[in-house]
């Protein structure tokens, strides 16, 4: 076979399932405890670009490998026919239900496909296992086993020291929590034992390492510009002869801040999808993230800086502004440059909050005025928002395929979410944010320095890693 295939084999309820599905980044795969659940050989690709990096086969499980090696025996001569008899053991039942599985496993090794054959490492190990190593040596086929603990026992050992009489590698590999680097050694450590796949899957290793550097690059992107949407986002109506302004303001407030909710949806809907996550379920403090509201206590209290932290921020974002921060109380501006800035930036971090968007009465050419609610100016409302899309982000990156449970992650009552993060780079998200508030572009600059908050990889812990 040209590109590399793989037939994921064993006994039912092994894993094989989650092993594809975690190798081809294939959420939409059958998962399930009931034996028998896949009866035939499905092919599942990896592909980039259009191009397929390599095929996964999932197979059937073994139904009565003692039956076939008895007939395989039964017509031996000597060891150069082995792989011509499981050939011929195929034809000679295609039809024959007793042994549909074994057909539909063995098919894709006889045309080409390396195995991966899976047992489960919290199982001990019997002789029967032994039968059905026997008939995939027979093949002649490349052959690497994993050992994929699903329960809490563990047999490992044993396991090993059988599987290293019939394997060339044998690896431990925990389809549901087996990280991007751990993929990638499995895939290595398989052009080790094919030579004539070594290339393609070097070939195939090197793309999924630019993939995910540009996954990383574009989530950083994506959250750039939404956190840019939000820090301008404004709502006006026209305000009519008697209206009652405050209950104006009030709808309008309610708007404002539904806008912005739906856009960070928007966002978390854009990083599912590009991380192949479509149809996962995230949660956040055991709760849906979208049950923790944006603008909620709680999740301020979760996601944002400390007030300590606030102010420090506050006052790096104002220093960043210089002179031209505006002080907006009649229209005033502080004209003295950094120091002050530094000092009013930090001084409104501490004391903000309470009001969260700008409010204006605006007059309009023609006479009349209109209410405008926004943009806001809560110092926390950034990081908010920064820190809710950094946990989404690792939620969503980290999420093995294989997983059908929600995740969830470690955040303590008191803890406050970007605390975490360096000081330097605090810094430079600070002076990005206040670029992007004043309109002096940022963009670019947030852009890379929210790259470098989603690598450092500091700000999360996921609770059942």
């Amino acid at each position: 076979m040209s590109v590399p295939t793989f037939a994921v084999v064993g006994q039912p309820n092994k894993g094989k399932s989650s092993i594809v599905a975690t190798l081809a980044e294939d959420e939409r795969i059958a998962i399930s405890p009931v034996p028998g659940t896949t009866r035939t050989a499905d092919r599942h690709t990896l592909s980039l670009n259009g191009e397929t990096l390599y095929v996964l086969v999932d197979t059937p499980g073994f139904q009565r490998p003692r039956a076939v090696l008895a007939w395989l025996k039964a017509r031996e001569n000597d060891a150069s026919q082995r792989r011509d008899l499981v050939a011929q053991f195929v034809d000679a039942h295609a039809n024959d239900e007793r042994f549909h599985d074994e057909c539909e496993l063995l098919r894709p090794i006889l045309a080409g496909a390396g195995i991966l054959y899976v047992v489960d490492g919290a199982k001990p190990y019997g002789a029967e296992y032994e039968i059905e190593m026997q008939i995939l040596q027979w093949t002649g086929q490349p052959r690497m086993a994993l050992i994929n603990r699903i329960g809490d026992d563990d047999y490992r050992d044993e396991w090993r020291r059988a599987l290293d009489q019939y394997f060339s590698i044998v690896r431990e590999f925990d389809a549901v929590s087996a990280d991007f680097e751990t993929r990638l050694s499995l895939l290595s450590a398989f052009a080790e034992i094919d030579e004539s796949w070594r290339e393609s899957l070097s070939r195939a290793v090197a793309a999924l390492r630019l993939e995910w550097d540009r996954r990383l690059h574009t989530s950083a992107r994506e959250i750039a510009v939404c956190l840019a949407d939000c820090l301008v986002a404004e709502e006006q109506v026209r305000l009519g002869v008697g209206d009652d302004r405050a209950a104006r303001e009030d709808a309008l407030r309610g708007k404002l801040l539904d806008r912005v909710r739906a856009r960070e949806a928007r966002m978390q809907k854009t990083m599912k999808a590009i991380y192949r996550h479509e149809q996962s379920e995230l949660q956040t403090s055991q709760l849906d993230m979208s049950a923790i509201d944006l603008f909620s206590e709680e999740g301020w209290e979760l996601f944002g800086l400390s007030r300590e932290k606030l102010v420090v921020a506050g006052a790096l974002g104002g220093a960043a502004a210089g002179g031209g921060l505006d002080l907006l109380v009649g229209g005033s501006s502080l004209l003295m440059g950094s120091v002050l800035g530094g000092l009013f930036g930090g001084v409104s971090a501490w004391l903000g909050g309470s009001e969260i968007a700008k409010v204006k009465v605006l007059g309009e050419p023609l006479g009349g005025k209109r209410l405008q609610v926004g943009p806001i100016t809560a110092a926390n409302f950034p990081w908010v928002l920064l820190g809710r899309a950094a946990a989404h982000h690792r939620l969503v990156s980290e999420r093995n395929h294989a997983r059908r449970e929600a995740i969830s992650l470690e955040l303590s009552a008191d803890q406050h979410f970007m605390d975490a993060v360096p000081d330097v780079l605090r810094r430079r998200l600070a002076r990005a944010v206040s670029k992007v508030r004043k309109g002096d572009g940022g963009i670019a600059e947030l852009s890379q320095a929210i790259e470098e908050l989603l690598k450092s990889g500091q700000t999360t812990t996921e609770s059942n890693r």
